[in-house]
């Protein structure tokens, strides 16, 4: 087949050719954005699940929903050990500027925009700004140095100022579970003002399957904040769609037999669907593609796979983190799931307490995670297949 027409997209936040089995998600999140566009209560979306099920894909085609929906909007990406403060303001800064562009209620755009400075200038000493606003910083409002008062107030004036432009507001949050604890408790609590009073402003967040959990850590009543969702592989009719449509616009078709084992070879997860489509159609030297098309792109995209989506993962743990994952790995038999750490310290004949330090830097570099006490999985689905076939 020719390359240049190879329809598949293989790559970490790339929208897929076919967007499959999203359909609940886009359709819930046009019915918060029209009861909060005519004054109605509505609650935002929590994405939750493993690496590769496309949560970033789909923040970003809720996005894109917004902005059809004449809302302005912005974005961002929590890391560890950084506050929200600055992404934040960041993100409130592009979404306004898209108020400002249509030229209405300027000065109350400045005057916001100045609110917006103070509350940045409070995360560090030098006074920094990096949006080069030519705007002074205002005083009195969302500059208390604390989080949570100073967000309320932000969000509150952020609101009534997308009000002002018949719109309103949304802000995508990725990676959410990395953010500090006391900062995820304050924009609990900024999402809870603006609940009570159905303020044109919305939050939706994505990150890893215990985000719920850290979440509600974080403010006992998170769980009622917002409408949350577990992303998770797609059925097989959804995966279909997203190999067979992308080919059908190609004028392309694939055999039954060669079908059956993209979808085994996928497990249904999207990003493994494009990946494994991706190489079915390089190895492929007629229409249709064959089951042995298949599964020469198979050790492809498998080869890759190894030195990219699972190799670069597996080189930032150490000697003593790789034995911990292989041992993970073994316990689950190369499946998906969960393990306890009771029984891992006894696979491996050490106490629980002295594989704590590999279990705490395992889980700062997003390679495993906890959503219930006394467990661990991986992230990345398959990353068990993988451990128990490499090296440690």
């Amino acid at each position: 087949m020719e390359p240049r027409r190879n329809p598949f997209a293989p790559g970490a936040g790339q929208r897929p050719p076919e967007l499959a089995g999203r359909e609940a998600e886009l359709a819930g999140f046009g019915v918060v954005v029209d009861r909060l566009s005519v004054g109605r209560p509505g609650r935002g979306l929590m994405l939750s699940g493993l690496r590769g099920v496309g949560k970033t894909v789909l923040l970003g085609e809720l996005r894109s929903q917004a902005i059809a929906s004449g809302w302005a909007t912005g974005k961002l990406e929590a890391r560890l050990d950084q506050s929200l403060r600055r992404p934040l303001a960041t993100a409130l800064f592009t979404a306004t500027r898209e108020l400002s562009a249509r030229r209405r209620a300027a000065d109350r755009v400045r005057g916001f925009w100045g609110v917006l400075k103070a509350f940045s200038l409070t995360a560090g000493p030098d006074g920094g700004w990096a949006f080069g606003l030519d705007v002074e910083a205002s005083r009195g409002r969302a500059d208390s140095g604390d989080l949570e008062i100073d967000l309320v107030e932000l969000f509150a004036d952020a609101a009534e100022l997308a009000h002002d432009h018949d719109t309103g507001i949304a802000l995508f949050l990725d990676e959410l579970q990395d953010a500090p604890p006391r900062d995820l408790s304050a924009l609990c609590a900024a999402v809870h003002e603006m609940g009570q009073s159905s303020s044109p402003l919305v939050v939706v967040g994505a990150g890893l399957p215990h985000l719920p959990t850290v979440l509600t850590a974080a403010k006992s009543y998170a769980e009622r904040l917002f409408t949350y969702h577990l992303i998770d592989r797609l059925d097989r009719a959804s995966a279909t769609l997203a190999l067979t449509v992308p080919l059908a616009r190609e004028g392309v078709t694939v055999t039954d037999d060669g079908l059956d084992a993209l979808l085994v070879a996928a497990d249904g997860y999207p990003y493994f669907l494009q990946a494994y489509g991706s190489a079915a159609w390089d190895a492929a030297t007629l229409d249709p593609i064959s089951r042995d098309d298949v599964l020469a792109g198979v050790q492809e995209a498998d080869a890759e796979l190894a030195t990219g989506f699972f190799g670069s993962r597996w080189e930032r743990a150490t000697t003593a983190e790789r034995t911990y994952l292989v041992a993970m790995a073994e316990l689950l038999d190369g499946r998906d799931g969960a393990v306890a750490t009771a029984d891992l310290a006894a696979h491996l004949g050490r106490r629980t307490a002295s594989l704590s330090p590999a279990r705490d830097t395992l889980r700062r570099k997003g390679l495993i995670y906890s959503e219930q006490r006394g467990t661990v999985a991986f992230t990345v689905p398959h990353f068990a297949r993988f451990a128990l076939h490499t090296d440690a």
